[in-house]
């Protein structure tokens, strides 16, 4: 009996913890937006050098990750997100930023029947139509440009791409575990590693770093983007798939809330309200998809 008791305590505990490290991820993944804003370098200095630090600390982390196999195909899509969502952060405001890419799921299930058979159910119509809305509402939310949002319409295309990009990196990850595919970390790795070479060319010379830039850059790409996997992957290992992508919803949540509270910088009333449309929508989807499992 009490060996019984002992096992269940054991594993409350380790549920706990699994749920504590998503959450972890979660928070840290949020602050990119108001990190990348604070680096007074050009976006392809930044997503590049980013990028850099993430491959190197997590390649160092976890060596298997360079085998050779599906997750290179699966790192170019993820490796244009990087580069995408920080073109985006640097034009327009962050909560717009993460609002667009957050619009994945939307594309996942308009393009999921062609790509991988997968049939949308009824139940998905109500989260599709959510995520649509949403998606309109923040296209059609106008924001006059700001210190830290200099071009908002360029920054929402960007945006709306980087939504494409993550879409299509999601889909290509479960195409990749249909196949067998177990190395999680290997899109990640070689993701940044694209995300790297393909952007230090493009901004070298790169201009003085300031001792901020550097000690920034540093922490997007130890913390924000390897720290942050870890925990992930650590929470993916005690927590059921649609448990988690509802605790990882809190990175749109908070990344706007970072933003505003250390550059000041808030987006009008309708992104509020088309994030927020976006955010039930890949909220229904994922409920739904637990109801019918």
């Amino acid at each position: 009996m009490g060996d019984g008791s002992d096992i269940m305590v054991s594993a409350g505990r380790d549920a706990l913890r699994a749920r504590a490290a998503l959450l972890g991820a979660a928070l840290l993944f949020s602050t990119g937006g108001a990190a990348i804003k604070s680096v007074a370098l050009d976006a392809w200095s930044v997503a590049g050098l980013r990028s850099g630090v993430a491959a190197l600390l997590l390649g160092l982390a976890w060596p298997l990750a360079w085998r050779p196999g599906p997750s290179v195909v699966v790192a170019v899509p993820y490796a244009a997100t990087l580069v995408l969502f920080v073109a985006a952060t640097k034009r327009t405001t962050a909560a717009e930023a993460i609002f667009l890419q957050s619009t994945a799921p939307l594309y996942v299930l308009l393009l999921a029947p062609v790509w991988l058979g997968e049939r949308v159910r009824r139940q998905d119509v109500l989260a599709l139509a959510l995520m649509g809305a949403g998606l309109a509402v923040l296209l059609t939310a106008q924001a006059p440009p700001q210190r830290t949002a200099p071009d908002p319409v360029g920054g929402k295309v960007l945006g709306l791409a980087s939504g494409l990009a993550w879409a299509l990196t999601l889909l290509g990850l479960r195409a990749a575990a249909r196949r067998g595919a177990a190395e999680p970390l290997g899109p990640v790795v070689w993701g940044n590693a694209l995300a790297f070479l393909a952007c230090v060319p493009v901004a070298w010379p790169l201009p003085p770093l300031r001792a901020v830039d550097l000690g920034v850059l540093l922490y997007l790409g130890a913390v924000q983007i390897g720290l942050a996997y870890l925990l992930l992957l650590r929470g993916l290992r005690g927590v059921p798939a649609p448990q988690a992508a509802l605790l990882l919803l809190a990175e749109p949540a908070l990344n706007p809330v970072w933003a505003g509270w250390v550059h000041g910088e808030w987006p009008p009333p309708l992104a509020w309200v088309g994030g927020g449309l976006v955010l039930t929508g890949a909220a229904a989807q994922v409920i739904f998809a637990k109801q019918s499992t």
